[in-house]
């Protein structure tokens, strides 16, 4: 079967964002290119990283009610989707907002690697997350629906902790949605049961984005609090470990100024998140043997490195006369990129491996 599959009948007015949150929730999303046709509703043709992620698109958008309109999606055949889609774009399909960063802006046009987003983690009471998930489920799909995101509650984690991580991905805008409706459920949950008189807002953040976040002398911090009406605590590094590289950032206030705190601490990290996938992108040309973009990592660019050479041509990477230093280099990483570093059944660190000519282990 092919990676590749073709979703027609999509509402003409859709947001291209709101496309690339249902896709993404099936695995990732290679490229997606609009075909131009005559009819009223806009078709596109999806490639998956793999076959599994394809079938279960396939599975669960077939019929999918969008808008009023039922997709209609099937494999499209390897030789047909090397021909790509004809050229145009219908005008209708986008109209309610322009497209954002690695949307397709004309048919044809492959998507470029989007950025991997930065999910909002929350910790949350466990008391509250049977309200937050509601009667079989019901609670928690109203919230992913009306935010369009993917909700994840670690409720097998730490079996017997007060508090319970709950993961949110989607655009920040979304992000953000969906925390309020979450700390609206928590505080009506919290006067119902009058177990507490406010639920503080507590946000999850890798260690590496905190100091950015409090910034010199703390003067970021302060003015987050200053410009939301917050008061924002940040636990002690001597909570970390190894395994635990997060750090809580607790806000209290109203529910409407913990989410304008919300909204300014994420942005930090976002831009933080970013500026470190820029450094490291830019380092990978610095290494030799390190090709981040064959592995996927990282978006290919003009200027990548080069595979090394393979040892079928006759051409050994290294000079057989003298063998190459050894050298071990520590890396730290966000807890969020181990999944994708790693990859589906170590797919991903492999290949890596197997490019940089070294031993690598997470």
């Amino acid at each position: 079967r092919s990676r590749k599959i073709q979703i027609r009948n999509i509402p003409p007015q859709l947001r291209w964002e709101v496309l690339d949150g249902l896709l993404a929730q099936y695995g990732t999303v290679e490229n997606c290119e609009q075909v131009n046709t005559d009819s009223e509703t806009a078709v596109v043709n999806v490639t998956y990283a793999n076959r599994e992620q394809t079938r279960q698109a396939i599975m669960k958008l077939n019929g999918h009610q969008l808008e009023n309109h039922a997709l209609k999606v099937s494999y499209i055949p390897d030789e047909q989707s090397m021909q790509g889609p004809e050229n145009g774009r219908r005008g209708g399909f986008g109209a309610r907002g322009a497209p954002r960063q690695g949307s397709p802006v004309t048919a044809g046009a492959p998507v470029k690697q989007q950025p991997v987003d930065i999910p909002l983690r929350l910790l949350v009471p466990t008391q509250y997350v049977g309200a937050i998930i509601g009667k079989e489920g019901a609670t928690i799909r109203n919230i992913t629906k009306q935010t369009q995101s993917k909700i994840d509650v670690h409720r097998k984690e730490n079996a017997g902790a007060a508090e319970k991580a709950i993961s949110i991905h989607s655009t920040p805008e979304g992000c953000s949605a969906a925390c309020k409706m979450i700390l609206e459920i928590m505080q009506k949950e919290a006067k119902d049961t009058k177990t507490a008189d406010e639920v503080p807002l507590k946000i999850l953040a890798h260690n590496n984005f905190v100091g950015r976040l409090i910034g010199k002398e703390g003067r970021n911090l302060k003015k987050v609090e200053q410009d939301t009406e917050t008061k924002i605590t940040i636990s002690s590094l001597q909570d970390l470990t190894l395994y635990n590289p997060e750090r809580t950032i607790t806000v209290k206030g109203s529910i409407e100024n913990c989410c304008k705190a919300e909204q300014e601490i994420m942005k930090k990290v976002r831009e933080a998140y970013e500026n470190d996938v820029a450094a490291m992108s830019l380092q990978s040309h610095l290494i030799p043997g390190l090709n981040l973009a064959a592995v996927g990592l990282f978006p290919a660019s003009s200027n990548a490195v080069p595979p090394p050479p393979s040892s079928v041509s006759g051409a050994a990477p290294y000079s057989s006369f003298m063998p190459p230093e050894q050298e071990t280099v520590h890396v730290f990483i966000p807890a969020q990129a181990v999944g994708a570093i790693i990859g589906k059944k170590g797919q991903h660190i492999k290949q890596l491996s197997r490019f940089a000519s070294a031993s690598i282990k997470v």
